[in-house]
């Protein structure tokens, strides 16, 4: 796979001890994430790395001359038939706008798809910085389900995506 820059990336959903680190890294690079949020990150690879699929943490890696450029984190929300949560996705600042987060959001829903998947449900923060964020879930069929007000912080909203799959992953509908 290809981002429209013609970068070639390698793809995997094997989960190795090293990317415990590049996923730290990755996170810390966007400056977006406390560093709360960046442990969390990384204890999501290592509760993979421990309990393998048990642990309900499915990753999707990309992957260029050996370094990380971007990642996807998701799996089934407990006590749900098919639904779905996108826990992370990252892509390095250098590596962004260019069709890479949406590579990797279609494969994460292709895989959310064959294991039976129908609603994928995604957090983002309501702060103007994270208006590209919440733009990026919006142009790739996601619609708000719900704003919980002061959630993160004061002044600093959960906003909560939910996208229905169907056959072609295409529908934002309800």
């Amino acid at each position: 796979m290809r981002t429209q820059d013609k970068v070639s990336l390698d793809f995997r959903s094997t989960v190795r001890p090293d990317d415990r680190l590049a996923v730290r890294r990755l996170v810390e690079s966007t400056g977006f994430f406390r560093p709360d949020e960046v442990d969390v990150a990384e204890e999501l690879v290592t509760e993979r790395l421990l309990k393998g699929p048990a642990s309900g943490y499915e990753f999707l890696f990309a992957d260029q001359e050996g370094q990380l450029r971007g990642y996807v984190c998701f799996g089934p929300i407990p006590c749900t038939v098919s639904s779905w949560d996108l826990y992370w996705i990252v892509v390095d600042p250098a590596y962004q706008r260019q069709g890479l987060g949406r590579q990797l959001l279609r494969e994460a829903e292709k895989a959310i798809r064959a294991a039976g998947g129908t609603r994928v449900y995604v957090d983002t923060s309501g702060r103007e910085q994270y208006q590209p964020t919440r733009q990026f879930y919006e142009k790739n069929g996601y619609r708000v389900a719900a704003v919980l007000e002061d959630f993160y912080a004061p002044g600093d909203a959960k906003v909560i995506y939910v996208k229905v799959l169907t056959g072609t992953g295409n529908s934002g509908k309800l």
